[in-house]
């Protein structure tokens, strides 16, 4: 069943005909659009085995740079997988390919790291000799206004993120067909993404980012042991707490979000996404940001603002 015609995604952006020339990074190299390839032999394409980062630039400043980098560098470690080099040596690559492409704000970074080109078609690690692959695009990206004045549709799927055995959500990895699976059901559905449970049904994360909402002034999200260790998700959690806002981390159910006055999403693209409607109920009294979504907002933008003007 294709997707209704009016869905969106929590990534839609407004059209920019400069991304059709964009030259991209790959293992050294700044590519064209149309020439930036890897291997089919390569362990990202074939097996899904690698990393990656969602990354923003504000007025020259990646967002958050570190904070990026710790999650990457744990990820990788975890698995065994070596970068090849430093973060200095990283970010230089950031920077030179947004230097390259003339970008300094409204652009957004998908750095990938994958274990490599392999030798043999097959799943051992070992078989990965070439080293590491590592693709930096960057994108201008603005997020499209009817992200927050419409709101989000979500659906709650089967399908759910798993146990930390499993695989663990904490890692940003390529291996993401649980997520497309998840979209795919909510599209099903008629809605724009997937709100997906915790394996003991509590309310977990979306297909693509973090989850809130706000009942009787508190904000709550889940307890974060089974979603994305995600950068904006922390930073709304330390604004509330800094600016007298209770926020709570904790196991709440399906009925307490279909209860709440409001609720939004965090991600690196959009920030903070209102939620208009789960499971075909309305969320608030009206589409768009509710107050203290609002508000979250304003924090947020000033704390980019500031950390911006730190940083150059």
């Amino acid at each position: 069943m294709s997707a209704p015609e009016h869905a969106q995604t929590t990534h839609d952006a407004e059209e920019d005909v400069r991304n059709q020339s964009i030259l991209i990074y790959v293992n050294g190299s700044l590519l064209p659009r149309d020439q930036a390839k890897v291997s089919v032999y390569d362990s990202g394409f074939m097996l899904g085995d690698g990393m990656w980062e969602g990354m923003r630039l504000y007025d020259g400043v990646w967002a958050f740079f570190e904070e990026h980098m710790d999650r990457l560098y744990e990820s990788c470690k975890a698995v065994s997988l070596d970068i090849g080099m430093e973060r200095d040596g990283l970010r230089a690559a950031i920077e030179q390919t947004a230097a390259a492409n003339g970008m300094t704000t409204d652009v957004h970074c998908r750095l990938m790291i994958t274990r490599g080109e392999k030798v043999k078609p097959f799943q051992h690690p070992s078989l990965s000799r070439s080293g590491p692959t590592v693709v930096i695009i960057m994108e201008h990206s603005k997020p499209k206004d009817s992200l927050r004045t419409r709101g989000v549709r979500l659906a709650t799927v089967p399908q759910v993120r798993g146990l930390p055995m499993s695989q663990d959500a904490k890692y940003n990895s390529h291996s993401k067909l649980n997520c497309v699976i998840a979209c795919l059901q909510a599209e099903q559905a008629g809605a724009d993404e997937a709100l997906m449970l915790d394996p003991n049904g509590f309310v977990n994360t979306t297909n693509a980012c973090n989850f809130f909402i706000v009942r009787k002034g508190e904000v709550w999200t889940s307890t974060g042991d089974y979603c994305m260790n995600g950068v904006t998700r922390q930073k709304v959690i330390d604004l509330c707490r800094a600016n007298g806002i209770p926020v709570f981390e904790r196991n709440y159910s399906l009925v307490e979000a279909y209860g709440a006055e409001e609720a939004f999403l965090t991600g690196t693209f959009g920030a903070q996404t209102p939620v208009a409607e789960i499971d075909g109920k309305t969320i608030g009294p009206s589409a768009g940001a509710g107050p203290i979504t609002r508000r979250i907002q304003s924090l947020y933008r000033d704390m980019v603002a500031e950390h911006v003007r730190a940083q150059r």
